[in-house]
């Protein structure tokens, strides 16, 4: 009988320049920057902004992702490891040794942003609400890439499955099919980019500031928090759990994601930038000689 399931095997390590391995992973995560680039790069020309905050919002964005990430790993997962010892607090600091949490890397975000906007958005006519409706546009995509990254990796997979196209993790020693649960994250995420940008794209003028994020929080840690019934644990002390950290970390996304959907269609602050109309100078009027 032929085995409908997807035997994965694929090495991680795509080439190697000399003993430096390149990874899939860290050829997507990149990717994922370059391409948020390039769409934030049309998101500011067509609403006028200066592309030269681009690169200070890249660098910001960038510290953020993997200081935030590497740190809600270490936190939420394991504080006991890398709080507990000396040897465990050096290994914060080296995240080539695994373990990057997508909530982690949310909180440093949403952080960093302020401080960009605060910095660059008054000079810029945009706030802090603006930038991050455009930004998690963006990081709906590099997400997607970060889960292709992680299925090359063959890690973050799901429980045991009798549907066709189940995965055999095999550099992990599996030798049963279990849920590709990074391919229903990466497509998820693709969706909701792609969902956003369309009304980003034609319906801009009929949502109001802070409508992506909302979006964003609801869409994108809702569908987590799903698919992360159908995960293996990450850390043992998650297999007692009725939630899993990954779920309980979600909730006061989700819940912040419905209030801020309320909040802009209450508040209704346009969603694209509106400047202020120049002055007309006033007509100079001169005395009629007697």
């Amino acid at each position: 009988m032929v085995s409908l399931f997807v035997h994965w095997h694929v090495n991680p390590v795509l080439f190697n320049i000399g003993s430096l391995g390149i990874r899939w992973y860290s050829l997507l995560f990149v990717s994922g920057f370059i391409l948020g680039w390039y769409i934030l790069r049309w998101c500011f020309r067509r609403e006028g902004v200066s592309d030269k905050v681009l690169d200070p919002l890249l660098y910001t964005m960038l510290i953020c992702t993997l200081v935030g990430a590497r740190l809600g790993h270490c936190l939420f997962y394991q504080p006991d490891y890398y709080l507990g010892s000396w040897e465990g607090f050096l290994e914060i600091f080296m995240p080539w040794k695994g373990g990057l949490a997508s909530h982690g890397a949310a909180i440093a975000i949403l952080l960093g942003m302020w401080w960009f906007s605060s910095h660059y958005g008054k000079k810029n006519d945009f706030d802090y609400l603006w930038i991050i409706d455009r930004l998690v546009i963006v990081i709906c995509f590099a997400g997607c890439l970060i889960r292709l990254g992680n299925l090359f990796n063959s890690e973050i997979y799901g429980d045991v499955t009798s549907l066709p196209w189940g995965f055999v993790f095999e550099l992990r020693g599996e030798t049963e099919p279990k849920h590709p649960t990074q391919l229903y994250e990466s497509l998820s995420y693709l969706l909701l980019g792609l969902s956003m940008l369309g009304v980003y794209r034609w319906k801009l003028d009929k949502v109001y500031r802070g409508f992506f994020l909302g979006m964003f929080l609801v869409g994108c840690f809702g569908v987590r928090f799903i698919i992360e019934f159908i995960k293996e644990p990450q850390v043992e002390f998650e297999s007692t759990m009725a939630l899993n950290m990954g779920q309980l970390l979600s909730i006061p996304f989700i819940l912040g994601g419905v209030a801020l959907l309320v909040w802009s269609f209450v508040r209704r602050k346009p969603a694209g930038i509106v400047r202020p109309e120049p002055r007309k100078k006033e007509a100079t009027h001169y005395a009629r000689p007697l």
